[in-house]
């Protein structure tokens, strides 16, 4: 897709595509759970009301849950959340009826969810330059 042949990918991945969820109203929520450890994003996550965490949360657990199935010897404690992120997704356009016979359009948002888990270095977590 986006990815170019020759980037090496890095960790663990899920995607979550198609969400009727406006793009804007979950990146807040992912970014309180990035670069975390996977049990800290976890308890962050279901403890928020709002409905991009619960999206989050399905799609960093799948994430794990495919660590730990291809490298029986990690732990959900040497695993961290190396990158979320939220794309905009296709939008659906609806009809919305107004006053005196006319009508406006709206749009119903759609997004991706990708999220990267990989393994904590023996040093901890990295720290990009800048943070």
């Amino acid at each position: 897709m986006g990815k170019k042949a020759h980037e090496k990918r890095e960790g663990f991945w899920a995607v979550t595509r198609y969400l009727i969820a406006s793009p804007f109203k979950i990146r807040p929520v992912a970014d309180l759970v990035r670069r975390k450890p996977y049990p800290e994003a976890m308890s962050i996550l279901e403890n928020m009301p709002h409905k991009g965490a619960r999206l989050i949360r399905k799609t960093v657990k799948s994430a794990a849950s495919n660590a730990l199935s291809l490298n029986k010897q990690l732990a959900e404690d040497m695993l961290y959340v190396k990158k979320i992120q939220i794309d905009e997704g296709p939008r659906m356009k609806r009809i919305w009826f107004r006053a005196r016979g006319r009508a406006d359009m709206l749009l119903k948002r759609m997004c991706h969810i990708t999220v990267v888990i990989d393994e904590v270095q023996a040093g901890g977590l990295r720290k990009k330059a800048g943070e």
